[in-house]
């Protein structure tokens, strides 16, 4: 339980404006209802204030005053999460920290191959500002226009290129993150050594802001491809993609940059939803996979490359049919097919998003086990399914069938489908949030798949680094009366 505040909400106001100025700071309920409400539309909360500071400085200032106050504090990014990690709840004692205005790249250093940039830079303008270098940032998922640089870090974000290039722990070499009290750590050097302890920039990555508010890092920037290949390909069945990419890789190396799986229900649901776009093959497929290799190398090589790989894919019968891009256009194409996934998910309403991650061997045996179990349990729905197959982590969305409203659906299966898909990925020593991180949906659920002394640890950290737990309090860790 924290303390109660003994500062009245004006006298706060007040404080508030003084650090990050009158425009800063929001406290009508109009202005702040995009702050206290999800992505998806399915959180809502309230807060005291949402304030919007501009630097490090005003992060650490807000902090130091909530914390003398016992007041909580949600960090926020660009309000992207699907778990709802980044809204307050319902009580209405907390500020909202939003990070949109620290969004300065502030240098990029092309012999070190490193780019710094601040927390409230948003993906999109983080990898032009790279390539406008001359460099990579390899990140890349479907809402890079909107999602911060910050909340990637917060969850450790992996996205559609982690076959080759990682996820974000792999791609930050250091980070500045303002603790609870409003002390600020910086590891903000640009090393690939530093071996004089404790990492603890990995403490924040991935915390979902629980335990310090990142407001600026230093990332790794890679080579600009000078040649790209991309291929649309029907694959027999999950059974026959794995064996494919296997395939891939040893045709192709590490130019494998991305490997997406897809499901005939998830593409028929774009292209529903986006009646304007086609589908890359004449005919409908029950799988596909999204290929794309990158080099440094010459265009015909690579082309030659992707063309072995699926001769070779046709010959062993793993690949029934393929379209492959013949221009930039034909490539954005076939990756907006992919992206748009998601946000078709959100219009339609209904989907039972879990996002797990198994190795790679069992993967085609996973899905379908666990689709075989859901269709038991609701004949009628359609199974998008989709996900980064290169790094085992699948997207497994079982929809309601269109008959049936997203309440009645939800309420119904959400919590018997959602547990049986989490307990299947555990029992093949997966895990149940690949990369969409815990939040609030799938706080509870950390009791079915951690120990008690991986939970008991998570909280000793806690309340090392946040003895009043004001930080994002009640996202990530479950109740330490539930978890004992």
């Amino acid at each position: 339980m924290t303390e109660i505040s003994k500062i009245s909400p004006t006298q706060l106001l007040e404080s508030l404006r003084a650090i990050v100025g009158d425009k800063a700071c929001l406290d009508a309920s109009a202005d702040m209802q995009p702050f206290t409400t999800d992505y998806r539309k399915l959180y809502h909360g309230k807060a005291l204030a949402v304030v919007l500071p501009a630097t490090t400085e005003q992060v650490s200032e807000v902090l130091a005053l909530c914390s003398r106050n016992h007041i909580p504090v949600v960090p926020q990014g660009g309000n992207t999460s699907l778990m709802g990690g980044a809204v307050p709840d319902a009580a209405g004692d907390a500020v909202v920290l939003n990070l949109r205005r620290m969004n300065q790249v502030q240098e990029i250093d092309s012999v070190n191959d490193t780019m710094t940039l601040q927390a409230g830079v948003t993906l999109q303008a983080a990898r032009a500002a790279a390539e406008t270098a001359g460099r990579l940032f390899p990140l890349r998922i479907g809402s890079e226009g909107s999602c911060q640089i910050g909340g990637n870090l917060s969850t450790n974000a992996g996205g559609t290129a982690v076959l080759r290039y990682g996820n974000m722990r792999d791609l930050t070499l250091g980070i500045e993150a303002v603790l609870p009290d409003g002390r600020i750590y910086s590891s903000l050097r640009g090393l690939r050594k530093d071996n004089t302890g404790y990492d603890l920039k990995q403490l924040f990555i991935g915390s979902e802001g629980t335990l310090g508010i990142i407001t600026a890092a230093v990332l790794k920037l890679m080579p600009l491809p000078s040649a790209t290949a991309v291929a649309w390909v029907a694959v027999k069945d999950p059974h026959a993609a794995v064996q494919l990419l296997t395939e891939a890789k040893r045709i192709a190396g590490q130019a494998v940059t991305a490997f997406e799986l897809i499901s005939g229900p998830a593409l028929s649901l774009v292209l529903e939803s986006m009646p304007q776009w086609s589908s890359p093959l004449p005919e409908a497929h029950d799988w596909m996979v999204l290929i794309e290799l990158s080099s440094g190398g010459d265009a015909q090589t690579l082309d030659a490359t992707l063309m072995r790989i699926l001769e070779e894919g046709m010959a062993g019968g793993l690949i029934n049919d393929a379209a492959i891009a013949a221009s930039i256009a034909d490539a954005q194409a076939f990756w907006r097919l992919r992206e748009e996934i998601s946000d078709a998910q959100t219009r339609e309403g209904g989907s039972i998003k879990c996002d797990i991650s198994i190795p790679l061997s069992k993967v085609a045996d996973f899905i379908a086990q666990a689709s075989t179990q859901v269709l038991e349990m609701a004949p009628d729905a359609r199974m998008v399914i989709y996900g980064h197959m290169g790094d085992g982590n699948v997207h497994f969305n079982p929809l309601r069938p269109k008959h049936a409203s997203a309440a009645q659906f939800l309420s119904e299966h959400y919590v018997s489908v959602s547990r049986m898909v989490d307990g299947l990925a555990h029992q093949q020593n997966g895990s149940i949030s690949a990369e969409h991180g815990i939040g609030v949906a799938k706080r509870d659920d950390l009791l079915l798949c951690k120990t008690p002394v991986e939970l008991e640890l998570m909280w000793q950290i806690k309340q090392a680094l946040d003895p009043k737990n004001l930080l994002n309090p009640a996202k990530v860790l479950p109740a330490p009366s539930a978890a004992s």
